[in-house]
């Protein structure tokens, strides 16, 4: 069979050559052949020397999405062992962890597609129409590789319409418990794949949760709080404080979702986590992830809208150790970028004032519109108006199971930042 074949222009940026996986209707000189929507098709210089093989679809304004860099025939042994391959990269990385991102799209040589798998439950989200049409190919091989217990679709996004698709979700075959319980760092985390964000959780976050570790502790003195001479915690008044998370600190989670950040404070020595979320499902299974792991005692919980919230607690002068802000992408598009950084100042703003002095903030940002050097130009704006002077203490993105292609910065999408926060 005659493969069709894009010729891309000759004075184009050469964004395929860096490695970036889509090619736009404006780079295309011509095609050659009778391309349907979904077909493979050879991407070639305007020379006609082959660079890549990439899905089809005129439909959509990323006309071809790059699967393979060589000539090898796009098959189903092909789907098998770019799942295979994508699956060991995560028994190399995450040797222990038995949930996880199994294929991150692109940056998996998987374009439109997202794989997470929950213990013995996978979730599938296709974004493509290429990926649309090899959907049992990609059943097939993911029931060979794990067996699982059950295959949930979660391709209930509205980017699908993008690419001429409708929406859809649903049981792959048969019906299962949704609701999975994984562990994340010694932690029991309660997910419910057919109800939650996503695909039911955010597995991008796991290292940065981790890195609450040392924030949690060492806050006793600066609540007043002193260890007497036989080593036994005393208040300012002398009485002795029989609380065992006397020097942990006081945290307030914004955006929790079902308390994965709240869980980790709680689990490294956090004296008291309020959780809030604006989602009453959310809010309640945060509530079983707290008991689940025996710290509702050491848990509030709000449904709110965080950006009320915020000014609320402000303008009540209330106060915390430390503040986490890990709010949903602002900015769905470009269009939406200075709308987003609004509300990305607006809550980071807030934020800041609630933090008390020489205590920290814990921001995000999962809006890959929003650049790193935007993120920290937008703090830097809200940490002037809050009169507050930012010190950083690491920078992260996404985990390792969500690998960045250097040519493309699409696949880098999360800013995470902790910094301490002074008076000015």
């Amino acid at each position: 069979m005659t493969v069709s074949k894009a010729f891309l222009k000759q004075n184009r940026k050469k964004r395929l050559e860096q490695g970036h996986p889509w090619v736009y209707p404006g780079e295309i000189e011509k095609i050659e052949g009778d391309p349907q929507g979904g077909d493979v098709i050879h991407i070639v210089n305007h020379a006609g020397h082959f660079l890549a093989q990439g899905f089809y679809n005129p439909l959509s304004q990323l006309i071809i999405r790059v699967v393979t860099y060589s000539e090898v025939e796009v098959d189903e042994t092909l789907f098998y062992d770019k799942l295979e391959q994508a699956w060991k990269r995560r028994q190399w990385l995450l040797p222990t962890a038995t949930s996880c991102r199994v294929v991150h799209g692109e940056a998996d040589f998987l374009p439109g597609i997202i794989i997470d798998k929950y213990e013995d439950v996978l979730v599938v989200q296709i974004l493509s129409l290429g990926m649309e049409m090899r959907r049992q190919w990609i059943y097939q091989a993911l029931k060979k590789l794990f067996n699982p217990r059950g295959i949930y679709e979660r391709s209930d996004v509205p980017v699908r319409r993008l690419e001429g698709l409708e929406e859809r979700e649903g049981f792959v075959e048969e019906p299962f418990d949704t609701h999975v319980t994984v562990i994340e760092n010694g932690l029991k985390i309660l997910v419910d794949v057919a109800e939650g964000q996503k695909t039911g959780y955010f597995f991008d976050q796991r290292e940065n949760r981790a890195a609450l570790k040392p924030l949690m502790t060492g806050w006793g003195l600066s609540h007043g709080i002193k260890v007497d001479e036989t080593g036994k915690p005393k208040s300012a008044s002398g009485r002795e404080i029989k609380n065992p998370f006397w020097n942990g600190a006081e945290v307030l989670d914004c955006f929790s979702h079902t308390g994965s950040f709240m869980l980790h404070a709680c689990h490294y020595g956090a004296k008291k986590v309020t959780c809030l979320d604006i989602s009453e499902k959310a809010i309640e299974m945060a509530k079983e992830n707290a008991l689940l792991n025996g710290f509702l005692h050491r848990t509030e919980f709000v449904a709110a809208n965080a950006f009320d919230f915020l000014r609320e607690q402000v303008k009540e002068k209330k106060t915390w150790d430390v503040v986490i802000l890990d709010p949903p992408a602002f900015a769905k598009n470009k269009q939406a970028i200075e709308s987003a950084v609004r509300g990305y100042k607006e809550i980071n703003l807030q934020g800041m004032k609630l933090v008390r002095p020489g205590g920290i903030l814990v921001t995000a940002s999962c809006s890959y519109h929003l650049s790193a050097s935007r993120f920290f130009k937008m703090l830097q704006e809200a940490a002037i108006d809050a009169h507050k002077v930012l010190r950083l203490i690491e920078f992260r993105r996404a985990g390792i199971d969500h690998p960045v292609l250097l040519g493309s910065e699409e696949t880098d999408y999360l800013k995470f930042a902790i910094y301490e926060v002074f008076e000015r």
